[in-house]
């Protein structure tokens, strides 16, 4: 069955409707800031959760889960509202209650197993999703948030497609873990978002939208490769000695955050770890992962190479945003070097530079990118113009596993087909837990045959 799944029959589509809040919104607009702005040209966010089948009929799923986002959407008005653009050229999201789309699809001819055991992530997950290929900038008359519930024979999926200029990981997740506490019963939220609109990043400044609206910047078509590769917490643990040039040694007392080193569910290294030069988990993983995609490419010696990171500024601004302010708060930082220093240098070298650039993106920092946005409006360039970039999204600080709507944690997390082009990495959480760490890594079909074949990266991958 798993050798045929990519041959597999598409969803077939059992009922669509719209879901309304269960309360009126008195949200006023909220203007589009200069991190929500360049995401108008990225696709929504299409991630989601799998999960075993419940313990009870579909019909009674499909009517609760309505009932359920009908009261999230009340603590989340944007979601369930429209784009408008006023006489300035000013972008906002009008809380109008115009809803949100509810889709339910059957697809019991796929079993978890099919989703599950393949190496690389199979095509048929990409319709597990909605609004496939959508731009944020259609938020101005399509749903800003879709819902898609499809049934597998021996368990279900709930996908959501957010539009990515109304938010972003956090905000994304705060809300999917707020959907499933109010299925599963929950009376009081855990989680109240915050909906300020007061910081630096509202700016005067006008993005200009060509005739015809916008594109994504990269190659949808692109042949692609996709495959999660898991980091279990002992190879982590190894890998970090190794950068750190320190003797590994399982005391089995290690804290998860420590070992991530990572902070507000972004790539902030602990203060502790800047102090004595300490290169952190997550910098070891990725500088492996840059090391390894960098020679699988081929690249000339002298090729500049280009790893980004997509970091929260949130606890970055002075004064402080909310951590669970709602939209948009984050920034791309780049780091350069070439194929060769990358490959010649040892991997803590290439750490440090990560290191070097994360730690610096402070408060002035922040103000500085906002400040040469705003000289120069423009959409986010996403892709990987020159052959040699990777781009590191989302965080396996995001609390994904935590989705439990009344019969049980995920098995999985999966995305769609959404902003994915070569060299497109995003880390997730581990389902065991723990500092766990699984890379969802997006690349051309030969640089992946190429990373698969390198001892040096797939000796720690689980």
């Amino acid at each position: 069955m798993v050798a045929a799944s990519s041959a597999l029959s598409a969803p077939a589509l059992v009922s669509k409707c719209t879901v309304l809040p269960e309360q009126k919104s008195n949200l006023g607009d909220l203007k589009l800031s200069v991190s929500d702005l360049p995401m108008l040209s990225c696709h929504y966010i299409q991630k989601g959760c799998l999960f075993t089948r419940p313990p009870f009929p579909i019909d009674y799923l499909i009517s609760l889960l309505k009932k359920s986002l009908s009261q999230t959407l009340s603590h989340f008005p944007p979601l369930a509202g429209r784009f408008t653009t006023d006489s300035d050229g000013y972008i906002y999201i009008t809380s109008n209650d115009a809803g949100v789309d509810f889709i339910h699809k059957n697809a019991t001819v796929w079993s978890v197993r099919d989703v599950l055991s393949p190496v690389h992530v199979p095509e048929n997950v990409k319709s597990f999703f909605a609004l496939d290929r959508t731009v944020s900038y259609d938020g101005h008359y399509k749903p800003i948030l879709t819902v898609q519930v499809t049934e597998l024979a021996d368990g279900v999926f709930i996908g959501c497609a957010m539009n990515h200029a109304v938010a972003d990981g956090t905000s994304f997740w705060n809300f999917f873990n707020t959907f499933a506490e109010l299925t599963k019963g929950i009376k009081k939220i855990s989680k109240q978002p915050e909906f300020s609109r007061d910081s630096v990043l509202v700016s005067p400044a006008v993005l200009m939208i060509p005739d015809g609206g916008l594109k994504v910047t990269f190659d949808e078509n692109e042949p692609l490769s996709e495959r999660i590769f898991s980091f279990s917490r002992e190879s982590i643990l190894k890998l970090k000695a190794r950068v750190n040039n320190n003797k590994w040694i399982d005391n089995g007392h290690v804290d998860a955050v420590e070992l991530l080193g990572k902070q507000s569910n972004d790539t902030y290294w602990l203060k502790k770890a800047e102090s004595n030069g300490e290169i952190s988990s997550f910098q070891s993983l990725s500088t492996l992962l840059w090391r390894s995609v960098t020679r699988a490419r081929k690249l000339h010696v002298n090729k500049m190479t280009t790893f980004r990171m997509a970091v929260n500024c949130r606890h970055r601004l002075n004064p402080k945003l909310d951590p669970l302010y709602f939209g948009n708060a984050i920034q791309s930082i780049p780091t350069y070097a070439s194929a060769g220093d990358v490959l010649s240098k040892d991997l803590r070298w290439c750490a440090e530079q990560l290191n070097k650039n994360v730690n610096a993106h402070d408060d002035k920092t922040v103000r500085r990118f906002v400040e040469d946005w705003e000289s120069n409006p423009r959409v986010f360039p996403l892709g990987n113009f020159d052959g040699a970039s990777i781009t590191m999204g989302s965080s396996p600080r995001f609390p994904m596993y935590d989705n439990d709507f009344g019969w049980g944690r995920p098995l999985a997390v999966r995305s769609g087909k959404a902003n994915k082009f070569d060299g497109k990495i995003s880390a997730f959480p581990g389902r065991e837990g723990g500092g766990t760490v699984d890379l969802e890594v997006v690349l051309a079909p030969e640089t992946m045959a190429g990373i698969e074949s390198d001892h040096e990266f797939m000796q720690y991958v689980s």
